[in-house]
């Protein structure tokens, strides 16, 4: 289905930090040539002038639609509690006024810093008869106004709506009217914005059919990035009669190739869901202590099964430590490859399982940086066992750095400065002893390519400065170091995306 791609020469590249400058020839998408002094022979030229040439960069969890919205939100991150909520939502409504029947979104709550649960009525209280969806900052939770219920056509329900509950609800929200032409920047921002960081391709996690919107979203010019985009469990039926497997290019430009089937087999610390084999430490009574399994070992083993027989492979979303147990019980019973999705929270004697059932464990670090207040009151008991980063390389399992974007912003430096140094803030990082090194966290990003060599993607970024140079992990002034890399150029399969 690809079409040629282009002939490129980027001159004057430096493959490391000291290292002598090379030219890297690309054509119809790989690199076929390096050295010094090529010929031009008819391609396009580049001059990297002495910048340091790295793979390109991947973002291995990303929900892009949700990413791209964020900027048609209301935030409201850092709320401590429902009241802080609705007064955003009221200033939002009185500085904005939107068209009467426009549906407002709002995004970044967590109630696990707040002394109670939201309700409906003090939403309705605020807002009247306008539709409106709050989504929480770790997406497996909303809270919705009356009017919002009616639009999706579903009964009213009082207070918050978390996991299999609210991710129906969730996907629904692509069908809710929205102005195109916002939507249309929105995901055009979005694409710069990762071209711009060095993105060259992302592992597309969202509950629409990305198998069939992708290709048109290519063909209508949002061609910057390659794309791999999953599927859920209602769609895994629609995706192997379409007779699409992991890895098959879906579309002419071969920026688009069939991901994993996804399954989200539990849920999240903030929403104090994330199935674990110990009780969250908390002052509430929860009415799940120990979070929510979202889908049981039979048949979890089950989907796998079939996504294996039909050349899918899985990607299991497993938070919680007892989440991880089943999934790597049903991996193993399945026969099926793929992911741990999250792996936040292990079990020291489950790592040697994954490393022999050669399963990738794709993490999410910014969210340690984020978490960790919530960690240290839910998870105090376990705090050396959260983003154990460190213990899953030693065991011989490979790392995928990712965002997990809106929930972290999508930006693969800051993934790699926290997996790095695991603080934020004055604070001394937690659990030290789980950090990588530079060199580590940026071969975490590559989507497994660790040089430019010939036969490779001629996926790359220019970077002004070797960000990993420097041996050692832990150091605030490497994470400085990564998050200040200046980006001149990201160019993928030999086309330039971002020139600064």
């Amino acid at each position: 289905m690809t079409t040629r791609g282009p002939h490129v020469l980027i001159t004057g590249a430096r493959l490391r930090a000291g290292a002598d400058p090379v030219d890297i020839r690309v054509r119809d998408g790989r690199i076929v040539e390096v050295g010094t002094g090529l010929a031009g022979d008819g391609a396009e030229r580049h001059d990297a002038g002495g910048a340091v040439a790295l793979p390109g960069l991947w973002d291995g969890h990303v929900h892009f639609a949700q990413w791209a919205a964020m900027s048609r939100r209301v935030d409201l991150a850092d709320t401590a509690g429902p009241e802080e909520v609705t007064a955003r939502i009221a200033t939002h409504l009185a500085m904005e006024q939107p068209e009467p029947g426009a549906v407002v979104q709002g995004f970044g709550w967590r109630v696990a810093g707040w002394d109670r649960l939201p309700t409906t009525a003090e939403l309705d209280a605020v807002v009247g008869d306008r539709p409106v969806v709050l989504i929480s900052g770790d997406c497996h939770a909303g809270w919705l106004s009356s009017a919002a219920f009616r639009a999706l056509g579903l009964p009213v329900r009082e207070g918050h709506i978390d996991e299999d509950d609210w991710f129906p609800i969730y996907a629904g929200l692509a069908d809710l009217p929205e102005d195109p032409r916002a939507v249309h920047a929105s995901l055009q921002r979005a694409m710069r914005r990762a071209a711009a960081k060095g993105v060259v391709g992302i592992a597309d996690m969202e509950f629409e059919s990305g198998r069939e919107l992708w290709p048109r979203r290519i063909a209508a010019g949002y061609d910057l990035l390659r794309v791999r985009p999953c599927t859920y469990p209602a769609g895994l039926e629609a995706t192997i009669a379409a007779g699409a497997r992991t890895g098959d290019v879906l579309d002419e430009a071969g920026l688009v190739t069939m991901g994993p089937l996804k399954v989200i087999s539990d849920g999240s610390l903030n929403t104090r869901t994330a199935w674990c084999c110990e009780p969250f430490v908390t002052d509430d009574v929860l009415g799940d202590p120990y979070g929510k399994q979202n889908v049981d070992l039979a048949e979890l083993t089950g989907l796998l099964s079939r996504a294996r027989a039909h050349g899918l492979t899985g990607a299991v979303h497993a938070i919680g430590d007892a989440a991880l147990v089943d999934a790597l019980k049903a991996f193993a019973a399945s026969g099926a490859r793929g992911s741990i999705e999250h792996a936040q929270l292990i079990r020291p004697e489950a790592l040697s399982t994954m490393a022999d059932l050669g399963l990738v464990a794709s993490v999410q670090p910014a969210h340690l940086l984020d978490d960790r207040d919530s960690t240290e009151a839910l998870w105090p008991d376990r705090l050396d066992r959260c983003f154990a980063l460190r213990s899953m390389t030693e065991a011989g399992i490979p790392l995928r750095l990712g965002s997990d974007a809106p929930v972290a912003p999508l930006d693969p430096w800051l993934a790699m400065a926290a997996a790095v140094h695991r603080s934020s803030d004055e604070r001394d990082p937690w659990a030290p002893e789980q950090a990588l090194t530079p060199r580590e966290a940026l071969l975490a990003s590559t989507d497994g390519v660790r040089a430019l060599e010939v036969g490779g993607p001629g996926d790359l970024v220019l970077v002004e400065e070797d960000p990993t140079h420097g041996g050692g992990a832990g150091t605030a002034e490497q994470a400085d170091r990564l998050r200040r890399a200046t980006v001149l150029a990201t160019v993928v399969g030999g086309r330039l995306t971002h020139s600064a």
